[in-house]
């Protein structure tokens, strides 16, 4: 079943569970991840951000929205960390039900600006919005961009932010950072911050640099009012280790031996984010 990203993350709002978006590469990936969402009976944002965008080719974009149709969970197909204006009619174009446009490096002004003009387009077509203030951080290269200091993000800032755009769902900086955190760095989640927002704003919110954090901290921060949460590192290290342990095997060749035990690798970290997120079983609520 294929939503739009409001569609579905109103009802993880009202019953105060968080929906994960898995980050895909790849189309065995994107497998995977629907096969583990219908066996734990939970809604899935699958996410793609421009990078992936370009590894997959737009014209992948038809064949995931085929299988989400047939998918017996909820599914909605989101543009993470969209850029431009342009990128965002690229993903209307191409058969996204959600984008993100990601300003939150831009001067409040700008950011609103831009994000308004999203949202009058994207909102004609259907399509939900997710937009972000403040800024997240960065561990690596490998990981999305994002800032060399985490600039939090303000409670009153975000009242005006969602009132003056009209975004479906809002990224909120509350301490995360894309990647794996290397052992010099300790994460740690402004919860207190979280619940004033929440309080604030009411709409779903958004967690990015999901990844890598501890278990306790992400998990309050679902009964806080987080209902999206991205996932992209720990699955593609799970996914991309296997498969560096079974190319060890210089006889193997073909796909379909090298991938499978990657993506059961893939399969148990992704189950282990659904049970945190409380999202299984959710799916019977659409």
């Amino acid at each position: 079943m294929l939503l739009n990203g409001k569609d579905l993350l109103d009802v993880a709002n009202e019953n105060n569970f968080a929906v994960p978006a898995f980050n895909i590469s790849d189309y065995a990936m994107f497998n995977g991840i629907i096969d583990i969402s219908e066996e734990k009976n939970a809604p899935l944002i699958v996410a793609i951000h421009p990078d992936e965008v370009s590894h997959l080719g737009v014209d992948a974009i038809q064949a995931i929205r085929s299988r989400a149709h047939r998918a017996s969970v909820p599914v909605t197909i989101h543009w993470d960390h969209g850029g431009t204006y342009e990128q965002m009619l690229v993903a209307i174009q191409a058969g996204f039900t959600s984008v993100m446009i990601d300003a939150s490096m831009k001067p409040f002004d700008e950011n609103v600006a831009i994000t308004r003009r999203v949202v009058e387009t994207a909102h004609v077509v259907g399509l939900s919005v997710e937009g972000e203030l403040g800024t997240i951080g960065k561990t690596d290269n490998e990981a999305e961009d994002g800032a060399a200091e985490i600039i939090y993000t303000d409670p009153a800032d975000a009242v005006r932010f969602v009132e003056l755009t009209g975004v479906d769902s809002l990224a909120i900086a509350i301490g995360t950072s894309h990647g794996i955190y290397p052992s010099t760095m300790k994460p740690e989640l402004k919860l207190d911050l979280l619940r004033e927002i929440k309080a604030a704003v009411g709409i779903p919110l958004v967690l990015h640099g999901g990844s890598n954090n501890p278990d306790d901290e992400i998990g309050r921060s679902v009964t806080l009012g987080v209902n999206k949460i991205n996932i992209s590192s720990d699955i593609k290290v799970a996914y991309h280790d296997e498969m560096r342990r079974q190319l060890a095997d210089a006889s193997l060749r073909e796909p379909n031996t090298i991938q499978p035990p990657s993506i059961a690798a893939m399969k148990v970290v992704a189950a282990q984010k659904i049970d945190l997120f409380q999202a299984a079983g959710k799916a019977a609520l659409y």
